[in-house]
């Protein structure tokens, strides 16, 4: 009999040694940044325990025969005490081998600390508990055989959970039905699959979409959630499809017989779920967890009927999805219990599938997991690349360098060169980690020079490149988006690019009938498959007449690579795009083997650093419609053989330095015919507009955050027909703009005049009202405009006002009722806005929509029952820093 004394002792220290334990963890938790996420999770399981952990010591009294665990807990947990001491006593003074060695270590001790608590609790605890109740029972039973066979059964508990998974493997004739257990040294997504748990416990939503980038780990991470202790604690029945065998729209287009292909796949699909609801009800062999295997559509006769076969049924056979589907949900519904059902990897078109697996079954949920944010699914969860500290312990783990001390000969700057190129993105951190295993320095600062030359990660490792060029794979209509894709790579790593610069270089290029809503749709669509980030600055009502100048798209450095990879892999002089990164004053070999090369591309773009010296080397370019020109220097010169780019539609300059930069050799765009398009960021040009007068061809001005006061205030040019096709201007974030040139007034053809967040333009030109083609007039955030011209009741054409944020204009026209095609008026937070409006507002029976604040709102109250079909829209407050350069 054992010892009660020693029970209790052990259960006082189990109470002593959780307390201090949890104490601790409570108090470091929120000041240690690089071990958060381990150490979040373990805070979680102790609040979990704590409210318990009485009942546990008192258990551990009654046991009356400590167990090895119990002993091996406590001492776990006083050294993970010490441990967690350890932890908030480091300090990130800068990047180190040593400093990767031992957050690596302490992560993987923190976690291994984590699952010990949660099996004693879950099973150990459990399984004693029940040996020392049938001990009990011996006593009083007094049979001793028929007690020690019971007893030996109890204690094979433990045995029979972990070979259960084998069990139903050798039933069913198939080793590979099991979901195999995450890897212990998985990096950085304990605090993912916490957020992703909570979003689960949402009980209005049945079905939850993880979405990211191809290579990220989603599969690793719904894999951690099947074997999730709080998962299994909540006793739902969980089943995970590697979903490629259900995307049978893909296939269908794959394949000359059709009819055949999609009686496959739908007999295959139902085959697969309907085994696996077999285990499910099949509870005293399987319990509560299931997995099953995908399978592939060029194998007809083979794993579904097998399944089946040994399920001793016959194959059936179904006349249509809604019989499958039908059949399916049936056999779910008589499983009564929690299930969540996970699809994973399910690619574009399988929306409408995925729509059918979602029955109205109680305690039923999906995770579909996907590399596209399907829009139809908006409860979702986006897996973002690691951050700094777990790519680190990725990248040391996979190279295994927190096997090395300090002495190791690998430089710290090479490891942070390597982590920094991957991008935070796990395969890229994994594959590049593991093919420098065991490789000496000079290895490593050979790959680190190719990168340097140019050379991507994908020359070299494969895996890489074939993982994330899945994600290129577009159905036949949607081969555009491959095009969008490849031309992102002509802008610089790192960098916001403007959405507009984007809309201009693609309606020349790939939309000829320049429908802006076309590009933006196909911009969403990257968006949604994650090859792109198309952040959306302002959020206060409509979108004005599709004009996007102060949003921008941001991409992934391994995915911009992705797009130069695939761009260079045709003979340089023959690429369709040309992409030129310059380093100091070296170009690259191709361009100065020859004197003036011959280069075929549409597009071309080229960036330059800071140190360049606009020293040009000559070029022949007379394929080019699309220039692209990425520069960071005080000053700068376009290369003269832009003159000759007969072909020249549309041309943009950006300066990504901190400084504005002067811009010279502007006249050089005199000579080219075809130049529809012109937009500038970050510029002063001092001769801008002598050289607008001879573009014949422009139609579009967008000038962003340059200089240009002097250049307006200067010009007594005579426009007259010089400018015949000039039907848009867009000027924003022009601080010294305080005038707009007569000049102006006399473009006739203009249609589109938006002007923004120029602060210090305090009037507009009485002459306004010569511009009789106007539709679109946008003064917004010109917080120093006092007022509108009273020639502005000349615009007869005008649809769209917004004057919003204009905080100093205190009256309307008089007469700005005769604007009588006007059908939206923007006016948000005129805050000085507040007498009644002008009667002649009664006159708009055309206007639709009136965007606003609450405060204008109530001077709209009066004129409603006069304009039948107005709608007056109170706009949310947007408080963001989205617009905000990033340097």
């Amino acid at each position: 009999m054992a010892d009660p004394v020693t029970g209790a002792v052990v259960g006082a220290a189990f109470g002593e040694g959780f307390a201090i334990l949890h104490g601790t963890v409570k108090h470091v938790v929120r000041e240690i940044v690089m071990f958060k996420s381990i150490l979040g999770r373990l805070e979680s399981t102790l609040d979990r325990i704590a409210p318990q952990a009485q009942k546990i010591k008192e258990l551990i009294l009654a046991l009356d025969r400590p167990e090895k665990e119990i002993k091996n807990l406590i001492e776990k947990m006083e050294k993970g005490n010490e441990l967690v001491l350890k932890c908030s006593k480091i300090k990130i003074k800068r990047w180190s081998l040593n400093y990767c060695v031992k957050a690596y270590s302490y992560s993987k001790q923190l976690k291994e600390l984590n699952d010990a608590i949660e099996k004693f609790c879950q099973v150990d605890l459990a399984l004693q508990i029940a040996r020392t109740g049938l001990e009990n029972s011996v006593k009083l039973d007094r049979n001793t055989n028929i007690a020690q066979q019971t007893l030996a059964g109890v204690n094979g508990i433990r045995d029979q959970m972990n070979n259960q998974n084998l069990d139903v493997r050798m039933r069913f004739g198939l080793r590979t039905l099991s979901v195999p257990k995450p890897r212990d040294d998985i990096v950085g997504l304990d605090l993912p699959l916490k957020e992703l748990k909570q979003l689960l416990s949402n009980k209005k939503e049945p079905l939850l979409l993880l979405t990211a980038l191809g290579g990220c780990g989603k599969t690793t991470l719904v894999k951690m959630l099947f074997w999730d202790e709080d998962i299994k604690v909540l006793s739902i029945v969980i089943a995970v499809l590697l979903a490629y065998f259900i995307l049978w729209n893909y296939f269908l287009k794959k394949s000359s017989d059709q009819e055949n292909m999609y009686k496959v796949i739908r007999h295959e699909m139902f085959l697969s779920c309907s085994f696996l609801t077999a285990l499910c009800l099949d509870r005293h062999i399987w319990g509560k967890y299931i997995f099953c295997q995908r399978f592939t559509s060029s194998q007809p006769e083979g794993h579904g009927t097998k399944l089946f076969k040994h399920n001793g049924e016959d194959c059936p056979e179904f006349q249509s999805d809604e019989e499958a589907i039908d059949q399916l949900e049936q056999l779910l519904n008589e499983i009564r219990q929690p299930i969540l059902l996970i699809l994973d990897d399910v690619w574009p078109g399988s929306e409408s599938l995925i729509e059918k697996f979602k029955f109205n079954i109680p305690d039923y949920k999906i995770v579909v997991t996907s590399r596209t944010a399907f829009p139809r699914f908006p409860y979702r969860y986006k897996l973002n690349p690691l951050n700094r500290v777990d790519a680190m312990s990725l990248f040391c783990n996979s190279a295994s360098l927190q096997d090395q001390d300090e002495s190791s000969d690998i430089p710290e700057e090479y490891i942070e060169k390597f982590v920094s190129g991957c991008g935070g993105l796990p395969i890229a951190l994994k594959v590049i980690g593991g093919s420098l295993r065991g490789q000496l320095a000079d290895v490593w600062l050979s790959k680190l020079t190719k990168w340097s030359e140019g050379h991507s990660i994908f020359d070299s490792d494969a895996e890489v490149l074939v993982c994330l060029q899945k994600s290129l794979e577009f159905s036949a209509d949607k081969t555009i988006l491959k095009e969008y894709f490849m031309d992102l790579g002509s802008f610089p790593e790192d960098q916001r690019i403007s959405a507009t610069a984007l809309i201009d270089m693609w309606t020349e290029l790939h939309e000829p009938s320049e429908e802006v809503v076309h590009i933006i749709s196909n911009l969403r669509e990257l968006h949604n498959r994650n090859l792109a980030s198309l952040v959306m600055t302002r959020k206060d009502g409509t979108k004005i007449d599709y004009y996007y100048n102060e949003d921008f798209v941001t991409q992934h450095d391994v995915l911009r690579d992705l797009a130069i990879h695939l761009n260079n892999q045709e003979p340089v002089l023959q690429r369709k795009r040309l992409i030129v990164d310059i380093s100091g004053n070296n170009p690259p070999k191709w361009w100065t083997e020859q004197k003036q090369p011959l280069i075929n591309a549409r597009l071309l773009s080229i960036s330059t650093d800071e140190l360049f010296s606009s020293s040009w080397c000559n070029i022949q370019a007379p394929e080019v419609e699309a220039l692209v020109l990425n520069f960071q220097t005080r000053n700068y010169a376009l290369p003269e053989f832009v003159e000759k780019m007969v072909k020249l539609k549309v041309i943009v300059v950006t300066n990504y330095g901190f400084f504005p930069a002067e811009l010279s050799n502007f006249q050089l765009l005199r000579s080219l015919p075809n130049l529809t398009r012109i937009r500038l960021e970050k510029v002063s040009i001092p001769s801008l507009c002598k050289t607008l007068v001879l573009l014949r061809s422009l139609k579009k001005l967008s000038l962003f955050m340059c200089n240009i006061g002097q250049a307006f205030g200067n010009s007594t040019i005579q426009v007259l027909d010089s400018l015949p096709n000039l039907m848009e201007i867009n000027i924003d974030y022009c601080n010294d703009l305080v005038e707009l040139p007569g000049w102006l007034c006399e473009v006739l053809p203009l249609k589109k005049l938006r002007i923004s967040n120029c602060h210090k333009l305090p009037l507009l030109p009485e002459r306004i009202g010569n511009l009789t083609n106007l539709e679109v007039l946008r003064l917004r955030s010109c917080t120093e405009l006092s007022k509108l011209p009273d020639s502005i009741k000349s615009l007869h054409k005008l649809s769209i006002l917004d004057i919003s944020d204009c905080l100093s204009i205190c009256k309307l026209p008089k007469h700005i009722g005769e604007l009588h095609s006007l059908t939206e008026f923007h006016m948000k937070e005129c805050l000085r806005l507040r007498n009644q409006l002008p009667p002649s507002i009664m006159e708009l029976q055309q206007l639709k929509l009136v965007v606003c604040d609450e405060e204008r709102a109530k001077l709209w109250e009066p004129f409603k029952e006069f304009l039948s079909i107005l709608k007056v829209k109170v706009a949310k407050k947007d408080i963001n820093l989205n617009w905000l350069p990033k340097y």
